[in-house]
């Protein structure tokens, strides 16, 4: 993957997030600390104001740059969570302009956050929605796709986890407090997640 591809990713992210900002908050606020859209636009503000100060030579230092930005800026678990992400995706990633270099680096990316976060499918968390769309990934590059139909076939398997974790109790975060009263919302988190695939069949189809 080139540098701008990369840096394109971040950005349309950073928009998606914008956009959804007061949706994500909303959604926070019934399970959480009503914080998760205030924080990620923040963090992702201020990635984009770090790629627009400097341009990094490759993917890998793309991804590298976004993470640690986003560790320092982004509070609560959200910052380290997708600060590993990137992280992961950075050692990952290669310089091959096919989709089978991309979802590499999506499910080291996602490896990261499952060994930071403690967290499995069916926790209702990011988890949820990072999973299914690195297995599509998985399936369709395997299966000799176009990155179009690799992105779309992740975005709609994105789209399915977030939503299936509204029935979920949460077993990881803050939500978790909340018991069985969890049930029945949206988990925050497989909410930007999902725009976090979205944003890469943007940026990268």
């Amino acid at each position: 993957m080139a540098a701008v591809d990369a840096a394109t990713w971040v950005r349309e992210f950073a928009a998606l997030v914008d956009r959804h900002a007061d949706e994500l908050t909303a959604l926070d606020a019934a399970i959480g600390d009503a914080d998760h859209g205030t924080n990620m636009r923040r963090g992702m503000t201020a990635a984009v104001a770090a790629l627009d100060d400097s341009a990094p030579s490759d993917a890998a230092a793309v991804y590298k740059q976004t993470a640690m930005v986003l560790i320092r800026t982004i509070g609560g678990a959200s910052g380290p969570l997708y600060g590993t992400f990137f992280l992961r995706a950075a050692a990952a990633i290669g310089t091959d302009s096919d989709i089978g270099d991309f979802a590499r680096a999506f499910r080291a990316g996602l490896d990261g956050v499952v060994a930071r976060g403690k967290a499995e499918p069916g926790d209702k968390t990011m988890v949820d929605t990072l999973t299914p769309a690195a297995d599509a990934l998985d399936a369709q590059a395997a299966a000799g796709a176009s990155a179009r139909a690799a992105l779309d076939a992740a975005v709609s398997a994105a789209d399915a986890g977030r939503d299936a974790t509204i029935a979920l109790t949460a077993r990881k975060g803050r939500a978790s407090y909340l018991g069985e009263r969890s049930a029945g919302h949206q988990d925050p988190g497989a909410a930007s997640a999902a725009l976090l695939v979205l944003a890469a069949r943007e940026a990268l189809a």
